[in-house]
């Protein structure tokens, strides 16, 4: 009896709910729609990521298709040119034909030399990137295609700064091309292809990643290289470097080697950098690189702390050259350069290759630090001009007759002893007329300065950023800043017309 109770009580409960289940689908069906469409939405995110995170993780199956693609806007490139018998003899052959003229009392000739390297096809008119250290001194250059066919090749123009030169060949028929890429959007790890002519082998193609960034090698003063483990050997210089779409996005040019072949440390130019400078050479003969007017050096930790930047980056002024861009729109010495362009600095060294890519003429904002606050100005680039760069270099004065040390003040905080500059100061240390500031006389070896490479002769021409005239200058900023509670002050310092910013630790009476 209990027994059909209960199951009499369980069907009008199961009745009651499906009558209730009955009506909710026309009471809640935009309520499960809703739900429906997140969930859909959901599903389709997670599946794109998971097909985004599987492509940049997963390997390719094969290079094939890419490699094909290619190859045949990849071309050998062989120079020759004559060499005197003074240089390094590289087979027997030559050695064996000098031996036996000096053995017949004949002087040495003058020999041809050969090498050989690599570049691809950026215009299918017949223009042709390569390397400038493939192309140096060449007398003749020939550009060997894929299919084997032989052009003989101009140089339209070649920058030494970042290793590039631009060639040019005729033909009939369009030449087959590969694009740019945007050297920017790779990232550590990805997979990359080298196409070259590795020790005159020909056509030769290597896999490998890109193993760093904005790596600087000191080939000069435009480091920007891309290391790649990608086989690269001697002849692979001017190869092309892919990305996965068949774009080029660097141009191989220098491996570290001990012993001379490939150790899965190579570096290629960024085809960012590369595709300017080749744009202007082709417009131009020439690179035409902007000009700000500035000497810079880096903002260290202390420096950064002494000048209130909240952040050790930028590039900070040592010097600004009179009269050129910077000067103009009112950039000083001391301030830090932030970004450029809308671009951020994060070094020194990034700030002029971000001027070099930059158009001269162009008005470019500019985000400097001064004085404790951000503010930002506009330059109008100049064209960049070896002759004014180097003017701001000093020739250091030729060595005269020792002169008595001119009496000083000292300054217990910095372990300094510094003078006025007079007449003695300047003949003891070699000070032009026009220098001002206040001399360094000596230099405690145990002190805070002595750390920081102060030498007697140095003139501080600025504390903190305010300008000195008097010993009493100095040990005031100083005192003021200790005062203030902070460990460091900064110093300006001209050491024979050249500038430099550094930071003191404040010691201890």
């Amino acid at each position: 009896m209990q027994y059909n109770r209960n199951r009499s009580r369980a069907r009008a409960v199961a009745l009651a709910q499906s009558e209730t289940l009955a009506e909710t689908p026309a009471k809640a069906a935009p309520h499960y729609a809703r739900l429906f469409a997140w969930a859909l939405l959901v599903a389709v995110l997670a599946v794109l990521a998971g097909l985004k995170l599987a492509a940049a993780r997963s390997a390719p199956e094969s290079f094939a298709d890419l490699a094909e693609k290619s190859l045949p806007a990849v071309v050998n490139i062989s120079t020759t040119q004559m060499v005197s018998t003074d240089s390094q003899i590289q087979d027997l052959d030559d050695m064996f034909r000098e031996f036996l003229d000096r053995q017949n009392g004949e002087k040495p000739r003058p020999r041809k030399a050969t090498s050989l390297g690599s570049g691809f096809i950026i215009d299918s008119t017949g223009y042709i990137v390569t390397n400038n250290h493939v192309i140096e001194d060449a007398e003749e250059i020939t550009v060997i295609t894929h299919d084997n066919e032989e052009l003989k090749a101009t140089l339209v123009g070649r920058d030494e700064k970042t290793d590039l030169a631009l060639l040019k060949v005729e033909t009939k028929e369009p030449l087959p091309a590969v694009k740019w890429g945007d050297s920017d959007s790779l990232r550590i790890g990805d997979w990359v292809l080298a196409i070259g002519n590795p020790f005159g082998l020909g056509g030769t193609v290597t896999a490998g990643i890109v193993s760093a960034r904005q790596r600087d090698i000191n080939a000069g003063p435009y480091d920007d290289f891309i290391q790649t483990d990608a086989s690269i050997n001697r002849g692979n210089s001017g190869g092309p470097m892919f990305n996965m779409d068949g774009d080029v996005v660097g141009i191989n040019s220098a491996i570290y080697s001990p012993s001379g072949g490939s150790v899965g440390i190579g570096f290629s130019i960024p085809s960012n950098l590369a595709k300017g400078v080749i744009a202007q050479i082709k417009e131009f003969g020439h690179p035409r690189r902007g000009w700000l007017g500035v000497r810079i050096q880096t903002v260290s930790p202390e420096l950064a702390e002494g000048l209130r930047l909240p952040q050790a980056k930028g590039a900070l002024v040592s010097s600004v050259s009179a009269g050129g861009p910077a000067d103009k729109a009112g950039i000083r010495q001391g301030d830090v350069i932030l970004e450029f362009d809308g671009r951020e600095v994060g070094d020194m060294k990034a700030l002029p290759r971000l001027v070099a890519d930059s158009q001269f003429g162009k008005s470019v904002p500019v985000s400097i630090w001064r004085k404790g606050a951000k503010t930002t100005v506009t330059v109008e680039l100049g064209e960049l001009d070896e002759k004014a760069e180097a003017a701001l270099q000093t020739t250091q004065p030729e060595g005269e007759p020792e002169q008595p040390a001119p009496a000083g003040d000292k300054i217990d905080l910095l372990g300094v002893e510094v003078g006025a500059i007079d007449d003695a100061a300047r003949a003891k240390f070699d000070l032009p007329e026009n220098v001002e500031g206040v001399v360094v006389v000596s230099v405690d070896e145990n002190g805070p300065a002595a750390e920081k490479d102060l030498r007697p002769g140095d003139v501080i021409a600025e504390v903190d950023q305010k300008a000195v005239a008097s010993p009493a200058d100095v040990h005031d900023r100083v005192k003021s800043a200790q005062e203030n509670g902070y460990r460091l002050v900064t110093l300006l310092i001209n050491r024979q017309g050249d500038f430099q910013w550094i930071a003191v630790k404040i010691g201890k009476k």
